[in-house]
């Protein structure tokens, strides 16, 4: 009965909701917003969480979830501190999903040195496709700049870092 309760008051949907509102503000406005509206209904869905506990089985399905959300409440909240976070995970499930489908074609990656490297070159260029980047030619810009760059300016390098491949590198 209470799993009833939850969905007909929605409480997913409307912390979901709060960041379609949110969407097109600015980081600040965003933040502001959440603490506004979606801090209030994430305080209501734990104490929920917390009435719960004794009501439910701890090996079921919903007692199972329930005290998933309750050991991982700290993560859940987290992206009420900034305004750039995002409420789920799941641009990094996405960016991940071809790793899943693919691991049984990489299972042999030859070494583990050979293993670290592809999870090097797979993290870049899953990064650089998430800003909008070719990771072909940011990998051979920064190859081509990295020897005369200076040392201590090397994060600048960093496709987060705004770091654009430059024009005379496509060629």
């Amino acid at each position: 009965m209470e799993i009833v309760h939850l969905l007909r008051q929605g409480r997913i949907r409307q912390l979901y909701q709060v960041e379609s509102a949110a969407e097109q503000l600015a980081d600040s406005d965003r933040l502001a917003l959440r603490r506004e509206r979606s801090a209030p209904l994430l305080e209501r869905f734990g104490i929920w969480l917390e009435e719960q506990v004794p009501r439910v089985l701890p090996k079921s399905p919903m007692g199972q979830a329930i005290g998933y959300a309750r050991s991982n409440w700290a993560a859940l909240n987290r992206y009420l501190e900034a305004g750039f976070l995002q409420i789920d995970n799941n641009a990094s499930e996405r960016a991940l999903k071809p790793v899943a489908i693919g691991r049984r074609n990489w299972l042999f990656a030859g070494s583990d040195g050979g293993g670290r490297t592809a999870a090097i070159l797979y993290s870049l260029a899953a990064t650089c496709k998430g800003l909008g980047l070719d990771p072909f030619a940011f990998l051979r810009d920064v190859l081509d700049r990295v020897c005369t760059h200076p040392a201590w300016r090397i994060a600048e390098l960093l496709p987060a870092r705004g770091s654009k491949p430059e024009a005379n590198s496509a060629g």
